[in-house]
C-alpha cells in the first residue's frame, strides 16, 4: 500500500489553500461540483473506482451487527429505535465530514498521522490503539458467526439434530480452518482495492440474509409452536407477540452500542480514499453517504422484520431464533450459507487498517516489504482465533468495544483531530464549525461514560445477561 509515501504527506500542503480556499468550506452532503477543479493527492495515485469503493466502504459498516438489531429493537421498541439509528447513521456520516476535512488541511491521508499531527507521537500511538482494538473487535465478531453457525449447517447437511461430537462439528477446529484456507490468502493483498469484488459478493449475501427475514415475518406464526421443548417456558409470557413502539428495560444499555458498532467504518475510511481513483473530499464524502444510506436501509428492515417475526423471543443473534423454529428449513440453510461467506469475506477488509496502523506506528519509515506484510496478518489472525475460542458471548465483544472504540472513531477522535489540525487563522475557536467540532467530541465523551455505566451495572445486578445469547 506504499505505506512509507504516506508518512510524508504532511509536510505538504494543497496548493488550493494558497489560493484561498479553505477545505472546510465544503459542505457535509455533496453537491453538484462548480466546475473548479477539487484538490488532488499526490502521494498515492488511486485505481480503485466509485463503485469498488461504495462495495468496500459498504462491506466495512455492514457486519455481523446486523444480527442483533432486532434484539436491539425488542429491547427498545419500534419507534425509539428508529430515533437512535437515524442519529447514529447521521452523526456517523458528519463524523466522515470531520476526518476528510482533516486529511484535507494537511494532505494526510493515514489516521496515524492525523494523530500525529495533532497531538504529536501520543497522539500517533492512540489512533493506532483504537483503530487496533476496534478492528479486532470486529473481526472477533465476524468469527463468532463462524464459530456458532458453521457446525449447524454442516449438520443441518449431514440430516443431523444434534451434534455428534466430531471434530468437524466443532466450530473451534472450523474458525481456524477457515482463517487459514479463505481469510488469510485474500488478507494478502497488497492493496484494499483487490477486494471490492469479494466485497460486492458479501454484500449480495447479505441482501439475500435480508429477503429471507422478510419472507419468514409471513411464514412463521406467533406464538412458535414449533418451538423445541427448552424454549417452552418463553412461549407462554404475556404479550409476547405485541409490538412495542417505545420500551425501556435492563437490556437497553446495550442498544446504543451495538447500534453505534453497526455503523462504524472510520478506520477504513482513510485508505479507501488512498485507492480512490480521482480523489476529492465531495468524492469520498459521496462515498460515505451512499454507504452509511445503503446500510441504514438494510439495517432497519432487517430489524423491524426479525422483530416482528419473533417479538419478544428474539435472541441476541438472529439466526439462533430461526434455528429453534425448524433447525432442517432449507431457506434457513442457505441463509446460514450467506451470512457465512459474506462474515467471512469482511474479516480481510477490517483486518488491512490494523496492518496500515501497525505498520505506521512500528514501521513508519520503512518501504513495503512482503515479509512483514505477511507476519503482521498470521499474528492478527492468531489472536482473533484465540479471542473467538476463548470469550463465551457474542455480546460481550458488541457491548464493550462499542462502548469505548466505537465513541473514539465515530465521536472523539475525528472531532479533536479537526479542532487541532485546522489552524485558528482558518477557523477561530468561536467558528460555528469548530463550536459543532467540540460538542461532538463532548458527545463522544458522554455516551462512552454512559454506556459502560449502564453495562457496568447490568453485569453486577443483572440476573438475565445472557438475553437470549448462546
Amino acid at each position: 500500500m506504499e505505506l512509507q509515501k504516506l508518512t510524508n504527506g504532511h509536510h505538504q500542503d494543497f496548493q488550493h489553500l494558497e489560493e484561498g480556499e479553505s477545505p472546510e468550506r465544503e459542505e457535509f452532503l455533496p453537491h453538484k461540483s462548480d466546475g473548479g477543479k477539487p484538490p488532488q493527492f499526490t502521494d498515492f495515485e488511486g485505481k480503485t473506482s466509485f463503485g469498488m469503493s461504495v462495495f468496500n466502504l459498504s462491506n466495512a459498516i455492514m457486519g455481523s451487527g446486523i444480527l442483533g438489531l432486532s434484539y436491539a429493537m425488542s429491547n427498545t421498541g419500534i419507534i425509539l429505535f428508529l430515533v437512535l439509528l437515524t442519529s447514529i447513521a447521521v452523526l456517523s456520516s458528519y463524523s466522515v465530514h470531520l476526518l476528510l476535512r482533516s486529511a484535507g488541511v494537511v494532505g494526510i491521508r493515514a489516521y496515524e498521522q492525523l494523530g500525529k499531527r495533532a497531538f504529536g507521537h501520543p497522539g500517533k500511538i492512540l489512533a493506532a490503539v483504537v483503530i487496533t482494538m476496534h478492528n479486532i473487535g470486529a473481526m472477533s465478531s465476524y468469527l463468532f458467526i463462524v464459530k456458532y453457525e458453521l457446525p449447524l449447517v454442516i449438520q443441518t447437511f449431514l440430516g443431523l439434530q444434534h451434534s455428534t461430537g466430531e471434530w468437524f462439528l466443532n466450530g473451534n477446529y472450523l474458525i481456524i480452518i477457515v482463517s487459514i484456507c479463505i481469510i488469510f490468502p485474500l488478507a494478502l493483498m497488497r492493496q484494499l482495492g483487490y477486494l471490492g469484488y469479494t466485497s460486492g459478493f458479501s454484500l449480495t449475501c447479505m441482501v439475500f440474509f435480508l429477503i429471507s427475514v422478510i419472507y419468514k415475518k409471513f411464514n412463521i406464526p406467533c406464538p412458535f409452536d414449533g418451538f423445541s421443548n427448552h424454549t417452552a417456558d418463553n412461549i407462554s409470557i404475556d404479550g409476547e407477540c405485541e409490538t412495542k413502539y417505545f420500551t425501556i428495560n435492563q437490556q437497553t444499555a446495550y442498544t446504543v452500542p451495538i447500534l453505534a458498532f453497526a455503523f462504524v467504518c472510520h478506520p477504513e475510511v482513510l485508505p479507501i480514499y488512498t485507492e480512490l481513483r480521482n480523489p476529492t473530499k465531495r468524492r469520498m464524502q459521496a462515498i460515505a453517504n451512499v454507504s452509511i444510506l445503503g446500510m441504514f436501509v438494510m439495517y432497519l428492515l432487517t430489524a423491524v422484520f426479525g422483530y416482528l417475526t419473533f417479538y419478544l423471543s428474539t435472541e441476541a443473534e438472529l439466526l439462533h431464533t430461526y434455528s429453534k423454529v425448524d433447525p432442517l428449513d432449507t431457506l434457513i440453510l442457505c441463509v446460514r450459507l450467506a451470512v457465512l461467506v459474506a462474515v467471512t469475506l469482511t474479516v480481510p477488509v477490517v483486518l488491512f487498517p490494523i496492518r496500515r496502523a501497525l505498520l505506521q506506528l512500528l514501521f513508519p519509515d520503512k518501504p513495503f516489504h512482503w515479509v512483514r506484510h505477511i507476519t503482521i496478518a498470521v499474528c492478527l489472525l492468531f489472536v482473533v482465533n484465540l479471542l473467538v475460542i476463548f470469550v463465551p458471548n457474542i455480546r460481550d465483544i458488541f457491548g464493550i468495544i462499542g462502548a469505548t472504540s466505537a465513541p473514539s472513531l465515530i465521536f472523539i477522535l475525528p472531532g479533536l483531530f479537526y479542532i487541532r489540525i485546522v489552524s485558528t487563522e482558518q477557523e477561530p475557536m468561536n467558528s460555528r464549525p469548530k463550536i459543532q467540532a467540540a460538542c461532538f467530541t463532548a458527545l463522544g465523551f458522554i455516551f462512552m461514560g454512559m454506556s459502560l455505566t449502564f453495562i457496568s451495572l447490568d453485569w453486577i445486578y443483572g440476573e438475565n445477561r445472557s438475553g437470549g445469547g448462546h
